[in-house]
């Protein structure tokens, strides 16, 4: 915690931020909420000029370890948002994917962060694990819309080269139904604003990733990212601790900008606009506007299909 001050220092420096300028803070990454308020305060307190009025403040949290009097705790430092990692309301499945939990403290966990105060509420779920069927799917979302969560987040397992997706075509084909199905039933709770979250709010933190926003990123094997450089802390953690300022820098190339601009727009309501393409890519995109695959509108190429998002990325830019 000492070694995340004296970055935070250097970076409020580096990105020359400027007082209530800070439009968002995300604790995540590991597990947040073993770590005691009083060990944030100091970072709050470093922090609190530069936050401006209302922004959103979360953190991640493991419902086995989110007691009442840290969300308490947090809630004072002035964390508006908890993002909780269920991933499943199945005792066997959360069993198999090595969690510490269980269903039922998922969901007292939520309730207790209610009683706590907190008006944004989001959970994490896993899919495409193997065992998946949609019995098991169909529980999971209908524990989770028990709950007071305005925000959801569904992650698949396994879709990589080398997993059941790109086994055999057989295969391929009945997780690609089981994701289209488990993700339709979502939607018709919550709307979709990008390939893996949905939600009645919208997470600003995350809508400033695909917006391309500068973002200080603290910690060992955290990322930052200001006027087209990434900056990488060491992944070491021992190593973060002797030296949290060993920090390595990436200068971006306008093209591979460009490419993750369009690879982010198309997989988000933030959309890719036209200014960004080049006559090739703005030809290709309006073919697919003539083939219904994009919309338009307003100097902007929106998706609506995040599934294809990679594809209509990758025929664009070809």
């Amino acid at each position: 915690m000492q070694a995340l001050l004296v970055q935070l220092r250097f970076e409020l420096e580096r990105f020359n931020v400027q007082d209530k300028s800070i439009e968002t803070v995300f604790i995540g990454g590991g597990t947040p909420s073993t770590v005691s308020p009083e060990q944030y305060q100091p970072l709050f307190e470093l922090l609190s000029p530069y936050i401006k009025e209302n922004a959103e403040i979360t953190s991640e949290a493991n419902p086995n370890s989110a007691t009442q009097s840290w969300l308490e705790g947090m809630q004072k430092l002035g964390v508006n948002r908890i993002s909780f990692g269920v991933q499943s309301f199945n005792d066997e499945k959360l069993k198999k994917l090595g969690r510490a939990h269980k269903a039922s403290d998922a969901s007292s966990a939520l309730l207790r962060a209610q009683s706590a105060g907190f008006k944004h509420l989001s959970l994490d779920l896993i899919y495409a694990v193997e065992g998946d069927t949609q019995s098991l799917l169909q529980h999971d979302l209908e524990e989770a819309f028990k709950l007071p969560i305005d925000h959801l987040s569904a992650y698949a397992l396994t879709i990589e080269e080398g997993t059941p997706f790109a086994s055999t075509p057989e295969v391929a084909h009945e997780k690609l139904a089981l994701t289209e199905w488990f993700l339709d039933q979502i939607k018709e709770h919550f709307e979709s604003y990008e390939i893996s979250n949905f939600g009645r709010y919208h997470s600003q933190h995350n809508l400033g990733y695909w917006k391309y926003k500068d973002y200080i990123g603290l910690g060992s094997g955290a990322v930052g990212f200001l006027n087209e450089t990434r900056f990488y802390p060491t992944q070491d953690v021992q190593a973060y601790i002797h030296d949290p300022l060993n920090i390595q820098e990436e200068s971006l190339s306008d093209e591979a900008i460009q490419t993750e601009k369009i690879f982010l727009g198309l997989r988000s309501i933030v959309g890719v606009s036209e200014e960004i393409l080049n006559t090739q890519e703005l030809k290709k995109a309006q073919l697919l506007v003539s083939e219904k695959k994009l919309s338009y509108d307003k100097g902007t190429f929106y998706n609506d299909d995040y599934l294809l998002s990679d594809e209509l990325a990758l025929f664009i830019q070809q």
